[in-house]
């Protein structure tokens, strides 16, 4: 199974995910050293994650394989995962066995307010988290564990079951790791709302929205991933720099669960207060026809001579099933026929979903609502990934099928758990130009145009379906569509507007872009990344520069003019390792102790980055951990984040004045283990390096380009960085061995 998946492309590879505030995210998470066991519903899809969950069973068998294998087990304890829903029907029959069994096992039962796997439906049955604990109680469970975002809402006198305590989710860990103890049964109910079922109940204006958003300031992110891995949010997204890759927020995603700011990073910033800065374009959007100018003529629409076949590609939650359903409206209303058939699978996590949607001139004329293998005459891509992947591939055919592709690259669940993970776009462009042949692919940047002009990703499947209409890709009428979106009654000029916009983007692409470019987010740009070796050194002299002086800026400058002189001397031919010094000799350099954040908090880029997407009455608050002040969690060892008000900026200002004590016997963050480790880091770079220039051939360049480089994977900040700091250093030392012992078999580290 593994090597037949190391073949496929990488679409193919794409699973379902959590996303942040899932509560199955967090819930599912067991303390080192356990087990869990999954059952029906979303905590299924913990066996894809690093959850150490194994199995799934039917409704209602929760937990009934360990009551057959406990007797033959030297595992003394596991965990079960129970959703309510499943609980409600069937799932406390289970429980009722493992109580008679006398076996050692917790169920940790989600209540999260909603049948969240299949699209957010209520509960059957009045079941409430009190009621829940009374009832176990009554099947004979003796230990019962509250555990709540919001633990304050239960009062004192809560109608509880007997000894039942509450808990906020923080603890979750430490309560884990006293229930494993506990002989028997015992149970833990995990409340929490499904973040999916928040975000939607917040558009409609029936659940809570704090007036609060996270966001990062890229400058002091490291790129370490801590974040992705404590959220597992895809909200949570990359964005490339000079710099390397760093992080940002997609605000139009985000589900405020507020988890990543558990990342153990100084870059995460609170906005209390205020709202998002809605876009300012200096285009008027609405339903005039003309933009700057240039009329938007009807297309000639394809012919219904025989049925024609449109297939929507994309993720679940961005409205794929609505632009199919739109399709299909406008296609009702025209008197034609039409048949739609949504595949959504796992859609309500973030999974494919793909609508086949075929239209003719009369309802007779349809005999298939499935789009057979070669046979869509229009691929409309909302997302790059799945658009290549088989499925979609498959319907594809050279010469009949035109593809119209999103090419924004939305990142997948790998990505929270490789830091470094590509999904490769060039690759999978190729492969749909290939499946439609070259003149039969467009792509466009439909989610960085959307965002910027409409303020949210949603407006992407829109933008594109008025893309592909106005190429004279859609056989229905414009008026058709119009009409099918008020009929939906949701959002209407926003998504008129955001089809207009994909209309103009289809006659003129290079307009819409300029007038998007003034409030383009900035994750969503290509980055302004130095192409040539003097431009990759000049642009760090003058960082360095301000990092700390002049002098500090030409001890860089020379070492990487002697590596240049070296390469070119010893390995004549060759290039990358000078690029290479010269790109992570500077991290080193400025690396990020307490006066660098200053300087990056203060240096009026971020402020300028906060006021581009935030407007109205807020103010900031900082979530960091100062190694001299933060206190350490007593289970864990590592430093505590605290939340710091507003007046921190004008500590900021006040320590980055303060940076030319930096390495001076004045110098009180010096002498932490931390910064001596960073800048005996230094030190050790520089004389490798002179090993490098001395011992190099054309034979070992490769390695000695690879030695060059390790410091891209030491990321992060106290524990975190240490810990890449130590898969770095064994990686270093075997590429060391290689590099000096060239004849002798060698052994690299392990991964």
């Amino acid at each position: 199974k593994e090597a037949s998946l190391a073949q496929q492309p990488p679409s193919a590879k794409r699973i379902p995910y959590f996303s942040s505030g899932c509560p199955h995210n967090t819930s599912t998470k067991v303390p080192d050293g356990s087990r869990a066991l999954a059952g029906i519903g979303c905590h299924f899809m913990a066996q894809w994650m690093d959850r150490s969950t194994d199995t799934f069973t039917h409704m209602g068998g929760e937990g009934v394989s360990w009551v057959g294998q406990a007797p033959f087990s030297q595992e003394d304890h596991v965990f079960v995962n129970l959703g309510d829903g499943t609980y409600y029907h069937s799932g406390y029959m289970a429980i009722r066995q493992a109580v008679a069994a006398g076996v050692n096992v917790t169920y940790k039962i989600l209540f999260n307010d909603a049948v969240a796997m299949t699209g957010g439906q209520q509960v059957d049955g009045p079941l409430t988290v009190p009621a829940i604990t009374r009832q176990v109680e009554a099947e004979g469970v003796k230990k019962i564990v509250v555990v709540s975002d919001e633990p304050e809402k239960y009062p004192t006198g809560a109608p509880f079951a007997h000894g039942v305590t509450v808990h906020h989710r923080d603890e979750l860990d430490s309560i884990q790791r006293d229930l494993r103890e506990y002989p028997g049964v015992s149970v833990l109910v995990y409340d929490q709302t499904c973040a999916a079922e928040k975000r939607r109940r917040r558009k409609r204006g029936t659940f809570p929205d704090p007036a609060r958003r996270v966001m990062i300031n890229e400058a002091v992110c490291e790129g370490c991933g801590d974040c992705s891995v404590k959220s597992n949010c895809l909200s949570v997204v990359p964005v490339e720099t000079e710099f390397g890759r760093k992080r940002a927020i997609d605000q139009s995603s985000c589900n405020k669960d507020f988890s990543c700011l558990n990342g153990f990073c100084p870059s995460f910033v609170t906005v209390e207060g205020g709202g998002l800065r809605a876009p300012d374009t200096s285009t008027p959007v609405g339903a005039d026809t003309a933009f700057d100018g240039i009329d938007l003529p009807d297309p000639q629409l394809p012919s219904l001579d025989e049925p024609y076949s449109i297939l929507v590609t994309g993720v679940g939650g961005t409205g794929v099933v609505t632009i199919g359903a739109l399709i299909g409206m406008a296609a009702h209303i025209e008197n034609k026929g039409v048949s739609i058939l949504d595949m959504a699978g796992l859609a309500q996590k973030g999974g494919a979903v793909i609508s086949h949607v075929r239209i003719g001139a009369k309802p007779e004329d349809l005999h298939a609502v499935r789009i057979a293998a070669g046979s869509a005459d229009l691929v409309l891509g909302c997302d790059l990934v799945v658009a290549a992947g088989n499925d979609a591939l498959a319907k594809m055919q050279a010469g009949d099928t035109h593809a119209v592709i999103n090419s924004h690259e939305t990142i997948t669940g790998d990505f929270t758990r490789d830091p470094d993970f590509n999904l490769n776009a060039d690759e999978l462009a190729q492969t749909i130009r290939v499946a439609v042949g070259e003149s039969g692919a467009d792509f466009v940047e439909a989610t960085r145009y959307a965002t910027a002009l409409l303020g949210d990703s949603i407006a992407t499947n829109l933008f594109m379906l008025g893309y592909a209409w106005q190429k004279g890709l859609v056989p229905v009428s414009g008026e058709a569509i119009d009409r099918a979106i008020e009929l939906n009654g949701v959002a209407v000029d926003f998504n008129k507007d955001a089809f207009l916009w994909g209309r103009r983007a289809a006659v003129d692409e290079t307009r819409v872009a300029r007038a998007a470019e003034p409030v383009t987010p900035l994750r969503l740009k290509a980055p302004d990344v130095a192409s040539s070796l003097e431009d990759v050194v000049s642009r760090r002299i003058a960082f360095l520069t301000g990092y700390q002086n002049e002098a500090y800026a030409r001890r860089y400058k020379d070492l990487v003019v002697r590596v240049q002189r070296a390469e070119g001397e010893r390995a004549k031919g060759r290039s990358g390792l000078a690029e290479a010094v010269a790109r992570y000799y500077f991290k080193l350099l400025a690396y990020k102790d307490e006066y660098e954040v200053a300087r990056l908090y203060t240096d009026g880029e971020f402020l300028r980055r906060v006021r581009d997407q935030f407007e109205g009455d807020y103010k900031l608050k900082f979530h960091m951990a100062p190694p001299l002040f933060a206190k350490r969690d007593p289970e864990t060892g590592e430093l505590k984040k605290q939340e710091f008000g507003p007046w921190m900026m004008t500590a900021f200002r006040l320590l980055a004045g303060l940076r030319g004590l930096r390495g001076s016997k004045l110098d009180i963050f010096g002498y932490s283990g931390e910064r001596r480790q960073e800048r005996q880091l230094i030190a050790d770079y520089e004389q490798t390096v002179e090993e490098l220039c001395a011992g190099l051939t054309p034979q070992n360049h490769e390695i000695a380009v690879a030695i060059a480089a390790i410091p891209e994977h030491i990321r992060g900040y106290g524990h975190v960085k240490e810990r890449h700091l130590e898969k770095a250093k064994a990686e270093e030392a075997a590429l060391l061995r290689a590099f000096r012992n060239p004849d002798a078999p060698q052994i690299r580290a392990a991964e």
